[in-house]
């Protein structure tokens, strides 16, 4: 960084500075580790020879405090994988079941955008289409931090919710499906091959909310990539150009994706394993009535406190999920 040509590719330069800002905070870390370890090192010497029993409730309080600290630790020296550190692309896209499942699309919106913000991460909007009476049709956020693929690719799947529906006037109980995807964002220095006859490109007219400048130009951009059939699209952007460039970075991951998971079911089958990737293999449960529950179905994780859950708090589910994961690869 201190290179007097550092700044010449100021995106190379930020990814530099981004990479020597986690190090940092990962280094921080563990010296808060090492302060508390020699406060609790120091008070259970007073307890021991100088016989202060009153310093055991400080004794507790510390031991608490590093073991919560050494949990955050060790998840994030579980995200070694190759694009764990990447930012990540989310997509939400609603099940059957019109607006019932895009207004369950539009609160896990809300959910994941709220864990974003408590983390410290960026959220930009790629690609936003509203339901016709309420909720998303279908979203696509770019969620700009540190290891924000190593954890959100413990989202990956559908998600299932079970309330009295607020749009059904008999006040029925309701089911609804939601299909959440993950895929990293890659560099630029990550190889994809794609060949420009293959891509179908087409442009039209931004619908989502983004100013004055919104359906004035044809700036909205849809790739489709005819030999696997995979569409994406991008109109945060007043430039069509940008938004080619942007829809490209996100085909790229829907490409590198779609091989990694090819990869994964290779695995399972090898080890004899069967996975159903339909609306039935939901890896997550929200339960509103007739109680109050999220259950994670992959790692039998269950909390009761459904609203604090919605509002981002889903550490514990991937927590969870990737010390699961990191047993299987072992």
């Amino acid at each position: 960084m201190g290179e007097p040509d550092f700044w010449n590719d100021q995106q190379e330069a930020q990814k530099v500075i981004n990479e020597a800002n986690a190090i940092k905070k990962f280094v921080d870390r563990f010296r808060v580790l090492e302060g508390i370890h020699d406060e609790m090192t120091t008070l259970y010497e007073l307890i021991e020879e100088e016989k202060e029993e009153s310093l055991l409730p400080d004794l507790q309080k510390s031991y608490d405090d590093l073991e919560r600290e050494i949990n955050v630790f060790e998840l994030e020296l579980m995200l070694n994988g190759p694009y764990d550190k990447n930012s990540a692309i989310l997509e939400i896209h609603p099940g059957a079941g019109g607006t019932e499942s895009q207004d369950w699309a539009e609160m896990l919106l809300r959910l994941y955008t709220r864990w974003a913000e408590r983390r410290g991460f960026q959220v930009e909007t790629l690609d936003y289409l509203a339901g016709d009476e309420a909720g998303v049709k279908s979203v696509t956020l770019l969620i700009k931090g540190y290891n924000a693929y190593g954890y959100l690719s413990s989202e990956r799947g559908v998600h299932r919710l079970v309330r009295i529906s607020p749009f059904d006037a008999s006040g029925r109980r309701h089911t609804s499906f939601v299909s959440v995807n993950i895929m990293p964002e890659l560099d630029n220095d990550v190889d994809i091959e794609i060949r420009e006859e293959d891509l179908k490109i087409d442009t039209y007219r931004s619908g989502g909310a983004g100013g004055q400048h919104v359906n004035t130009t044809d700036s909205a951009v849809r790739i489709t990539h005819l030999p696997s059939g995979i569409v994406v699209t991008c109109q945060s952007e007043r430039s069509q150009i940008k938004n080619r460039a942007a829809a490209m970075k996100m085909l790229q991951g829907r490409l590198l994706e779609k091989k990694l998971e090819e990869q994964r079911q290779e695995n399972l089958a090898i080890r004899g394993e069967q996975k159903d990737n339909g609306w039935g293999s939901q890896i997550r449960s929200y339960v509103f009535h007739p109680y109050s529950m999220v259950k994670d179905h992959r790692t039998n994780v269950e909390v009761g406190n459904v609203q604090a859950v919605m509002d981002g708090d889903i550490e514990m589910f991937i927590d969870a999920w990737l010390r699961q994961k990191l047993k299987v690869t072992e």
